[in-house]
């Protein structure tokens, strides 16, 4: 018996892939976007199979609708994929508050709100699974992309607690942590402050080694994201009650140095490899 999905931010990357994939494995879709035009060729010659639905993680009533629009078609939700989210990327100095409080909106409160929503019904039928869209960055911080890394370390912390939470009740928790893969992320989904862009901010200089030493030493290349679609699917199946999951080469190796230097060790071996050419 296919099982039913319920997907957020499927208008690209991530998550229209893996609406994709499971449409030619059989699977029932819920795919939701905040702009539905967005989702109208996912499942085009399957339309059994799918129902597109107009989502904004922050609204609390288009939530409320979606989940019962999605019990009403498919009679239940067997799986929860919280992949909507986005970056704000800046200095601490120099961050709009006004922005970073409005991606911790989507990033985070809206993954505890849409986690709520499907909660009850997964916990009443004694089974369900929880997939949240982590990252590496979940796993590090770097210069600029501390408020970015911040709400993926805030996803972290609350997928262990829902898996604390709700696995005497039957449902799994799976953490999902990408590199750096071909998607649209950095054009689409990746704001910047404007100081980013300014010659006389007093990060000008130092924010071009930074750029340029990250890419060449953590993220040297992007990946191919049907890896992320392949792992997300075969997790799934395997059943483990709890699994954290860094992909990519990127990730790995970041988060190898991590256990292996340690808390303050691995803080320490990021600054070097930011201010390498600093330093000489």
């Amino acid at each position: 018996m296919p099982r039913t999905w319920f997907i957020t931010g499927c208008s690209t990357g991530f998550g229209r892939m893996l609406s994709e994939a499971l449409i030619e494995l059989g699977e029932n879709v819920i795919a939701t976007a905040r702009r539905p035009e967005t989702l109208e060729d996912i499942g085009k010659n399957a339309e059994d199979q799918i129902l597109r639905l107009p989502l904004d993680v922050t609204n609390d009533m288009q939530i409320h609708d979606a989940v019962a629009a999605g019990l009403e078609r498919f009679g239940g939700i067997d799986v929860l994929v919280n992949n909507a989210g986005y970056g704000y990327f800046a200095t601490q100095e120099e961050g709009e508050l006004a922005e970073v409080r409005k991606m911790y909106e989507t990033n985070v409160f809206g993954l505890i709100a849409m986690s709520q929503g499907v909660i009850p019904h997964m916990r009443s039928k004694g089974s369900g699974v929880i997939v949240n869209l982590s990252s590496m960055a979940g796993r590090m911080a770097t210069p600029r992309g501390g408020f970015y890394q911040s709400s993926k370390w805030a996803v972290e912390a609350i997928s262990e607690a829902q898996y604390l939470e709700l696995s005497s009740f039957g449902i799994r928790v799976i953490v999902v942590e990408p590199g750096a893969y071909d998607t649209d992320f950095g054009p689409r989904s990746a704001k910047r402050a404007p100081a980013e862009e300014d010659p006389k901010s007093p990060y000008a200089e130092i924010r071009k080694l930074w750029i340029a030493n990250a890419s060449r030493d953590l993220f040297p290349y992007r990946q191919n994201p049907l890896e992320v679609i392949r792992a997300i699917l075969f997790t799934v199946d395997e059943e483990k009650p709890f699994v954290r999951l860094p992909l990519g080469q990127d990730a790995v190796h970041v988060v190898t140095q991590r256990q292996e230097l340690g808390m303050d060790g691995f803080v320490e071996w990021m600054r070097e490899v930011y201010h390498a050419e600093a330093e000489g």
